[in-house]
């Protein structure tokens, strides 16, 4: 989103509170390699995290017309088509009719029943291909929510406009862009399994096939707060992140989400993409206008894209568009603190987080957001958050030295008060992590810790 202090478009929480709620339920502690163990001291964990990845996986699923595929990166593809199915794409008014085939999950009970889901996959879309992500929920009550789509994809734009679908909604719970949000937490009312379902579409008539290595989802019952509490610092370190501004793209393009001055997302993206070695030929760059300067951030800004948000700040397009580089994969999530961070950063893994602030309340960002994307890239010595934050005027600014406290809550809070005095929500700790499809057995380790296989 821009970094613009203004409403915003995604609504992921609850009607707003009217007074704070200070020494409400703390962030989930890191647990250790195993993080299923709980232990009577912990604090409940408020993050459920789930993926579909491998062979077994994929063979453990209900197939119509997909088949598990085996190797290096398992994944699920389209075999014999199911059927036939037209789809008019609302964004360019093209109909077409397309082959498909399904692959649907086990059901997933949730270990954290959740106020809200967000579902991430990884996938090759070749032309002539594209996806489609649902999910299915099951409240706690034992009523279900019907098949609700978290996103239409494809890794171009040539066959259909990606896109996520509004107006879905239950009574109970609600799709607003990339989220499943349960309309009334305070009711107790919980999510409290899911199944998801992938539709897999070709042109008829050809061999083609999507491949999707991974999908799974994450749900959260992040308890309301105004403020967390503190993590001490544990680590001093800095990774070497590439750094991009968004705003030398500012009147870029502005077909997406108005120009660069809102591209925070896909200049995270990308630094972080490049980060571990991820690169565009020029043969992928050439639609640029060569007198741009970092004409990968204009083209991850265009293959983030969502056509029905209208904006580059759909989570999970991120994830995908990052597993579109070879070798590695994305997932959003939720951390629990600082210490989470830490763990990831010491293991070489940077983050890229979400978070919404007045401008006081981040001492000299300069700024004011209702929604904003940035990496965090390592901790000084005092433990102080090191950011490559892209809404800075160039390149060589990107880089921040953050206070911590004041970080840690401005990205960890539900709830804060914008700068009319108006109760608004926060984002709860929400990140993407982008890490090697075959990570090392340290980076293994502390992507466990913080929920992530």
């Amino acid at each position: 989103m821009s970094r613009a202090e203004q409403p915003s478009r995604r609504t992921v929480l609850a009607a707003a509170v009217a007074a704070a709620m200070a020494g409400s339920a703390g962030p989930a502690a890191a647990a250790g390699a195993d993080d299923t163990a709980d232990t009577a001291e912990a604090p409940a964990r408020t993050v459920d995290n789930r993926a579909w990845m491998t062979y077994g996986d994929w063979r453990g699923g209900t197939a119509k017309g997909t088949r598990a595929v085996a190797g290096a990166r398992p994944g699920v593809a389209l075999a014999t088509p199911a059927g036939t199915a037209d789809y008019r794409d609302p964004h360019t008014g093209t109909s077409a009719t397309w082959e498909y085939a399904t692959w649907t999950s086990p059901v997933h009970r949730l270990a954290v029943p959740a106020t809200e889901v967000i579902a991430s996959w990884n996938a090759h879309t070749p032309g002539g291909t594209w996806l489609q992500v649902e999910l299915k929920g099951t409240y706690c009550d034992g009523t279900g929510t019907p098949w609700y789509v978290m996103g239409r994809w494809a890794v171009g734009d040539r066959d259909i406009r990606r896109t996520s679908v509004d107006d879905q909604s239950d009574g109970k719970s609600t799709v607003w862009t990339d989220t499943l949000s349960v309309d009334d937490p305070a009711s107790g009312l919980r999510i409290a399994s899911y199944r998801l379902r992938l539709t897999l579409y070709r042109k008829p008539g050809t061999r083609l096939t999507p491949t999707v290595w991974r999908l799974g989802a994450m749900g959260s019952d992040v308890p309301d707060r105004f403020t967390v509490p503190a993590s001490a610092p544990g680590l001093a370190k800095e990774l070497t992140v590439p750094r991009y501004s968004q705003e030398i793209h500012k009147g870029q393009y502005p077909e997406y989400d108005n120009g660069g001055e809102a591209w925070c997302s896909p200049a995270s993206s990308q630094m972080i993409i490049e980060y571990w070695g991820g690169r565009l030929t020029p043969e992928q760059l050439a639609w640029v206008d060569p007198s741009y300067a970092d004409p990968q951030v204009c083209h991850a800004a265009r293959y983030t894209y969502d056509y029905q948000y209208a904006g580059c700040g759909n989570w999970p397009f991120n994830a995908a568009y990052a597993a579109t580089f070879d070798g590695l994969q994305g997932v959003v999530t939720r951390l629990g603190s600082l210490t989470d961070l830490e763990t990831l950063i010491a293991a070489g893994i940077p983050a890229i987080t979400s978070q919404s602030f007045v401008e006081e309340e981040l001492t000299g960002a300069g700024y004011g957001t209702a929604g904003h994307l940035m990496t965090v890239i390592g901790f000084t010595a005092d433990g102080d958050v090191i950011a490559g934050d892209p809404a800075a005027p160039n390149n060589e600014a990107v880089r921040r030295v953050y206070k911590r406290r004041e970080w840690e809550n401005i990205w960890l809070r539900t709830k804060r008060y914008n700068a009319s005095g108006k109760v608004v929500s926060g984002t709860g700790g929400v990140c993407y992590l982008y890490f090697p499809a075959r990570p090392t057995a340290r980076q293994r380790g502390a992507l466990a810790a913080v929920g992530v296989r």
